[in-house]
């Protein structure tokens, strides 16, 4: 009977330990320029976050667009949406607004905006200020004291009427300037939100520019049947410079519109959300506002 090669499995024993203990404690593999398609779900939402960030502070938007796709989402915009609700819920509003304020832009940037354009005429009107006349000949000529007016006389010698020719001078032209008129805000998003977390009946009123970046110290005017108040956006930075807030009582209606110009939001309504459990408690409405 042949003997079993112990020794031959101790030596191929012995080896693995020593190479798995090599490879994870002495050197380990390091990864290094890894593709963002490998990063962990956590890591692709701080990767979002900043490209956000960038979008917010530079505007640059093929660039933010292109490193996006590095992730490898299949829906970018539903991934930028998802990840701003998850962050409201878990009060981080600044990072919110900019991953919601990115996902706008993805969204909208085939649109055109094409401002009218006007070509000034410049009409020239010619005034005569000072009357010359001219010999039809070249003869000598005199000069009168008249500032006027020259008058050139032809020689005795010859029989020629003098013709008088007016000769009206040329003004420089001037550009009419086109006056720069400020465009109305439009409500691009009208949201309902049922959060636990926040106040009941809260209205949440978002404004930004026409280069998507949030407006502070816009002027908000809401009206309801019996009353009207005025407040401003940038009034909590903490939570985004064109952020301004409002709590609705229950069953009233109410009106809201920018003082600068806007869309006219009507039939504001505090909605009766539903929790988990059955429950029912006041929920709130979100607004979004733009320049176009």
């Amino acid at each position: 009977m042949r003997r079993f090669p112990w020794d031959f499995l101790l030596t191929l024993l012995v080896g693995l330990g020593l190479g798995l203990g090599y490879a994870w404690t002495i050197s380990p593999l390091g990864v290094i320029d890894s593709a963002p398609t490998a990063l962990r779900t956590d890591f692709k939402d701080q990767f979002r976050s900043a490209m956000a960030a960038s979008f917010a502070a530079n505007g640059n938007l093929p660039r933010t667009e292109a490193r996006l796709n590095l992730l490898g989402d299949s829906d970018v915009l539903e991934a930028l949406n998802s990840q701003a609700q998850r962050m409201i819920a878990s009060g981080e509003f600044t990072q919110a607004d900019q991953l919601a304020a990115l996902a706008l832009a993805l969204e909208n940037k085939n649109a055109l905006v094409v401002l009218p354009t006007s070509t000034p005429d410049n009409e020239i009107v010619l005034e005569p200020s000072a009357a010359f006349t001219l010999s039809p000949v070249d003869l000598p000529f005199e000069v009168t004291e008249t500032p006027e007016a020259i008058n050139t006389t032809i020689a005795e010698t010859q029989n020629v009427e003098t013709q008088a020719v007016v000769i009206n001078p040329t003004p420089r032209p001037t550009q009419t300037s086109v006056p720069t008129l400020g465009t109305p805000f439009a409500l691009i998003a009208q949201d309902t939100v049922c959060d636990t977390l926040f106040p009941d009946g809260l209205l949440q009123i978002l404004v930004f520019n026409s280069s998507r970046r949030q407006v502070t110290g816009a002027k908000i005017i809401i009206a309801w049947e019996n009353g009207e108040d005025q407040f401003f956006t940038g009034l909590k930075p903490e939570v985004g410079n064109g952020y301004a807030d409002f709590v609705m009582s229950p069953d009233v209606t109410y009106t809201l519109r920018l003082a600068a110009g806007s869309d006219i939001a009507d039939g504001l309504i505090a909605p009766t959300c539903q929790t988990p459990s059955g429950g029912t408690f006041l929920g709130g409405i979100k607004l979004t506002f733009q320049q176009p």
